[in-house]
């Protein structure tokens, strides 16, 4: 799934792309995938894009209403997309052909270009809202968000946030808590920290908050790692620069113990056992209790 970083930058490559560009149409060609119906995508048609943000690990791109905006030209609206596992926002040089079974979602723009919401695979879970910009805050997506982990709070407020009798590892990517965090940077960030995955948020002293709270500069290293690789388009594959998620079996690269897995039925979760678990190493998900 995109996490923050991949999202940030796919938010500066789109918002370069398409400032000031005059919508055309839009379409939503994957009908579970539009969420909303007032205002109607329709109300695009005509205006411009504005900017696009990130919000959490969704992509907010702000336009004008055309002229048949509800609202009246220039209407305020923002369409809000959550990539999920498998989405990707791009904007394409040719349109899509509404055949096109990956297309979920096409706003095609004057000079001939598309802003085209792709799903990767057979599921649909990528979503889109267009909302008046006025209410994505009040959006439950958006209403329920915890502090954003980049650039990280205060010091303070993580520690409240995290002040939960929960392993850190599903705490951290529980976006009421924190947002913008999933699977494979979690485990960046807790190797980093030096903290184990499986130490409950509650049982962290201050020392180990300030740890947590200093190791979410990768998220930021991220971000500035991508500036210098990706160009004009992101990619489909970005270039993670990730130093322990599914890499068990490598040593580690600060202290050479080879990095282990617990594995579950759809992700896993990687550290480092002489930095992160006191030298233990969990075989299985059912011993994670063992680990505090």
């Amino acid at each position: 799934m995109p996490e923050l970083p991949e999202v940030e930058i796919t938010a500066r490559r789109l918002g370069a792309a398409l400032e000031g560009a005059e919508i055309e149409s839009a379409l939503a060609p994957g009908l579970a995938t539009l969420k909303t119906f007032e205002p109607p995508l329709e109300a695009l048609e005509g205006g411009r894009v504005e900017g696009v943000r990130r919000i959490g690990k969704m992509l907010a791109v702000d336009a004008g209403g055309g002229p048949g905006s509800p609202g009246g030209e220039g209407d305020e609206l923002t369409l809000l997309v959550h990539l999920m596992s498998a989405g990707r926002l791009q904007v394409f040089e040719k349109r899509a052909s509404l055949k096109d079974r990956a297309s979920r979602v096409l706003v095609r723009i004057a000079d001939g270009r598309e802003l085209r919401l792709r799903e990767l695979g057979t599921r649909q879970a990528a979503w889109a809202k267009l909302l008046r910009r006025g209410a994505v805050d009040e959006d439950e997506m958006v209403s329920t968000l915890g502090p954003d982990a980049w650039p990280a709070p205060p010091l303070e407020t993580l520690a409240q946030a995290i002040d939960q009798p929960s392993h850190l590892h599903p705490l951290l990517r529980r976006q009421r808590t924190i947002a913008g965090i999933g699977r494979s940077w979690v485990d960046e960030i807790l190797w980093e920290a030096r903290l184990s995955p499986f130490k409950q948020g509650s049982e962290l002293d201050p020392d180990e908050v300030g740890q947590l709270h200093d190791a979410l500069h990768v998220l930021g290293d991220a971000i500035e790692h991508y500036e210098r690789v990706i160009g004009d388009t992101v990619p489909d594959k970005l270039p993670m620069p990730l130093r322990v998620h599914r890499r068990e079996g490598e040593p580690c690269p600060r202290c050479g113990t080879t990095i282990e897995a617990v594995f579950y039925s759809q992700h896993q979760t990687n550290y480092c056992p002489a930095e992160q678990t006191g030298g233990r190493v969990l075989e299985d998900r059912r011993l994670s209790r063992l680990l505090k």
